[in-house]
């Protein structure tokens, strides 16, 4: 198949074309607000208490999208699997089971491979709920629970191709996800677990798994006198020292920018505790690198104590955040 350019559109043409796109979607969504209702509520409630899988599903464009609902559901902790409609009428039924549920998308709801499904649902008593524009379609009237949404104006300008529809559908998938996300109580820590790669793993990571700990700490006494304390701070590397009170408690910081700004002759005569930085930030152990990470951004500073009842067992320099990315 040939396609001809439409050479006649200039650059505004072309741009506007895309701002209508925008507009139209936008318009849409803001109609979605209808779908807060008691079938959304059900829907969430039934979905935190299925024991198998979410099994979602759909066909053409609501497939691509269901597919990555699914991973969604999935990543955010509930269990999920896709199941393209046709392939469901060639074996792919067996992967349905009685503990599942079953999220079925389409914006008719008149698509016809979804009637094996269908069908399959009811012979076994598989929930169904459904997300579509059509209250009276054969999808909705069989479903368990339906998701009904306006019949959306589509952003192709022919009125054709699934945009304005599909961009719904995605976001009424996000929706679910985050609901049964914040009704589960799902936590950083259990997202971390199954997404150890890339960027999301990094920022992920707790602080104890990278912080320095033990003999490594700079550390000095209140009392030391700065020329022991300068040769501490030397020693282990960091740009700084933590000041201990008697109780072993971090009362302070002395950083290479403190000695700077005090280089005289009284400096090795001065105890730590007259040239710290009193109350300085600290974190703990069970926080996440991308956390640690903003603050020692906010606070421009390039060190981080990790204290557990305002005692230091560990500190992390920016360094050792810059090494997770590379």
């Amino acid at each position: 198949m040939r396609i001809y350019l439409n050479i006649e559109m200039n650059k505004f043409e072309i741009i506007n074309r895309a701002k209508k796109t925008l507009s139209t979607e936008i318009k849409e969504l803001k109609n979605l607000s209808i779908i807060f209702n008691n079938n959304f509520y059900n829907s969430v409630i039934l979905l935190s208490k299925v024991k198998g899988r979410v099994i979602v599903t759909g066909i053409g464009k609501s497939a691509h999208i269901g597919n990555k609902i699914s991973a969604t559901l999935t990543s955010t902790g509930t269990p999920s699997y896709f199941i393209h409609a046709t392939e469901a009428s060639h074996g792919d039924l067996g992967g349905i089971k009685k503990n599942d549920c079953v999220l079925a998308i389409s914006n008719s709801g008149e698509t016809s491979e979804l009637n094996n499904i269908i069908d399959y649902t009811k012979r076994f008593d598989i929930p169904l709920i459904s997300i579509s524009s059509n209250k009276k379609s054969l999808l909705y009237q069989n479903s368990t629970i339906g998701i009904v949404y306006k019949k959306p104006v589509e952003a192709c300008p022919l009125n054709l191709a699934p945009t304005s529809s599909t961009t719904i559908s995605l976001v009424i998938g996000d929706c679910l996800a985050m609901s049964l996300l914040e009704l589960k109580g799902f936590k950083s820590s259990q997202f971390k677990n199954i997404h150890p790669g890339g960027n999301l793993g990094k920022d992920l990571k707790q602080v104890e798994e990278i912080m320095h700990v033990g003999g490594s700490l700079p550390l000095a006494n209140e009392n030391e006198k700065m020329n022991k304390t300068l040769l501490t701070m030397t020693r282990k590397s960091f740009g700084c020292i933590g000041v201990l009170n008697k109780n072993k408690n971090l009362i302070g910081i002395i950083t290479d920018g403190d000695l700077r700004r005090n280089m005289n002759d009284k400096l090795f005569k001065l105890k730590a505790k007259e040239l710290m930085t009193k109350n300085p930030t600290t974190g703990n152990k069970n926080m996440l690198v991308g956390e640690a990470l903003s603050i020692m951004n906010s606070k421009k500073i390039t060190n981080l104590f990790i204290c557990e009842k305002n005692k230091p067992i560990g500190i992390i320099h920016m360094h050792d955040l810059l090494r997770l990315s590379s």
